[in-house]
């Protein structure tokens, strides 16, 4: 399992067109992604999962993956997030 954590740095937080994209971008990979916060954690390929946490600008969450490519899963998503979604 491969899991870090990333601070959202966006205007919008995980809302929308983030949350689409992130969706868009887990669903790339087979391995199990999961995306935490607090004491909250929902699939990363559930744009209702990621929109019902709330998530705002300047939050850290938590990336986990587990399976054949989880790495590559992970290192994605954290791009993504870290070039504020700007793909």
């Amino acid at each position: 399992m491969k899991q870090v954590e990333v601070t959202i740095t966006n205007e919008t937080g995980l809302h929308a067109r983030p949350a689409q994209q992130l969706v868009q971008e887990a669903n790339k990979y087979s391995s199990d992604i999961k995306i935490v916060t607090g004491d909250k954690e929902t699939e990363a390929k559930s744009i209702l999962g990621i929109m019902t946490l709330g998530i705002e600008k300047g939050r850290t969450i938590g990336i986990k993956a587990d399976g054949p490519d989880e790495e590559e899963a992970v290192n994605a998503l954290v791009d993504l997030i870290e070039n504020n979604f700007n793909e």
